[in-house]
């Protein structure tokens, strides 16, 4: 009984496939706006994780001023010293390594192509708290550091901008008014924000005070980079080194931090959060395509009842059981919504693998929000279609078989 219901609900939609196609829109926008920003919302979230996760293995920085942003040299907050490093090294438990950072943008020059680039200066452990790799070429080593030697690893948009195809390997550049020999180039980790982490020029902290920027005082790290170990509680490895610091920079109780502390794995819960939150909110507006489309499937079925008045009362004049009627409108009901549905998901598919490229995040097929996005919009069938099918069950045989 229900195959032949079927059979007539398929007849009944290729009689007027306009006012089908026009009925089923709202389930097909429905269904594909759902399954589009619950997928691209996914996908933006794991590409905000990929991304922090690329800056460093369980990533800790601290930096002067009171927030993460540029600072001001003319703020009046001091900059940190070699001293506070060995203190966080000694006095903090629970580290894999601490590294100071010193960063200047300087112009470099290779041949006859000058640019201006972010130069790094700091210690070995430098690469392993950043999760830096080497295509080719080494680190400089602690012994390179401590002699101060004119030694460089660059990163892959130095390569591409300043030596155009050139193995930059045991190449000499200059940078600011000093020369030195490119030794590594570095895997690329690709756009962090709005910065590229590719553009930068990483040497021996001494070497850049030394030769470069000169150290005209003892504080003149202006960053501190950390990697807490695995099994580490990190909230409480960051109380300590907020506690250790404002002792060490001489606060008071009533006095703020004069320090920021970065911490790379809650950033990264909390703009995951912050989109999956943002991403419920989209698939939710686009959920209400869904119920206009129910909407507009309970008005034609409506017309329908009305236009086939006369058929429901020879179907049941012969015999037709209320519930046989009921059941034949309702599977009609369903049949338009769920072929809305499965056009809806072919054309979410399509925006999916188009929008994802647009915006530079992976696409990754998501079968369990596609079924709910079917099975809910099945059951906008039934929900929408029932009072039709009710209404049509319910007619009087003589009075259906008069109208005209």
């Amino acid at each position: 009984m229900i195959w032949n219901a079927f059979l007539i609900a398929l007849r009944e939609i290729r009689r007027n496939p306009v006012r089908a196609f026009l009925t089923v829109l709202g389930i097909i926008i429905g269904v594909a706006a759902v399954i589009t920003m619950v997928t691209l919302g996914r996908a933006t979230t794991q590409a905000v994780k990929s991304q922090i996760t690329g800056l460093g293995s369980n990533l800790v920085s601290i930096r002067p001023g009171a927030s993460f942003g540029p600072r001001r040299p003319d703020s009046g907050i001091p900059n940190f010293t070699a001293k506070d490093v060995e203190a966080i090294t000694n006095q903090i438990g629970g580290l894999a390594g601490v590294a100071p950072v010193t960063r200047s943008s300087m112009g470099t020059i290779y041949r006859q192509n000058a640019r201006t680039t972010s130069v790094v200066g700091t210690t070995a452990d430098y690469f392993t708290i950043n999760n830096w790799n080497l295509t080719t070429g080494r680190f400089f080593t602690d012994e390179d550091a401590r002699a101060g030697r004119a030694v460089a690893v660059i990163g892959q948009t130095v390569v591409t901008k300043l030596f155009e195809g050139d193995d930059p390997i045991g190449k000499k550049i200059r940078i600011g008014t000093s020369t030195c020999e490119v030794i590594g180039i570095l895997t690329s980790k690709g756009q962090a924000g709005m910065s590229d982490q590719d553009d930068t020029i990483v040497m021996p902290l001494t070497t850049l005070q030394r030769r470069l920027v000169g150290r005209t005082s003892t504080a003149n790290i202006s960053e501190i980079s950390i990697s807490i170990e695995e099994n580490a509680d990190s909230d409480l490895i960051i109380e300590e080194i907020t506690a250790l610091m404002r002792s060490r920079r001489n606060l008071q109780d009533n006095e703020d931090d004069d320090f920021h502390v970065f911490n790379a794995q809650q950033l990264a819960e909390t703009l995951s959060s912050s989109t999956q939150m943002m991403t419920t909110l989209l698939a939710a507006v686009a959920g209400v395509s869904l119920l206009v489309g129910g909407i507009g499937i309970m008005n034609i079925m409506l017309v329908s009842v009305t236009e086939r008045t006369r058929e429901i009362g020879v179907r049941l004049a012969i015999g037709a059981r209320a519930r046989e009627v009921l059941l034949q409108f309702l599977v009609e009901a369903i049949t338009l919504s769920s072929v809305g549905g499965m056009v809806g998901i072919g054309l979410a598919l399509l925006l999916c693998v188009v929008l994802s490229g647009a915006i530079g995040v992976a696409f990754v097929f998501d079968a369990q929000i596609n079924l709910i996005a079917f099975l809910f919009s099945t059951a906008v069938g039934v929900i929408f279609g029932f009072a039709p099918a009710r209404r049509a069950a319910r007619l009087d045989p003589i009075d259906a078989l008069r109208h005209e």
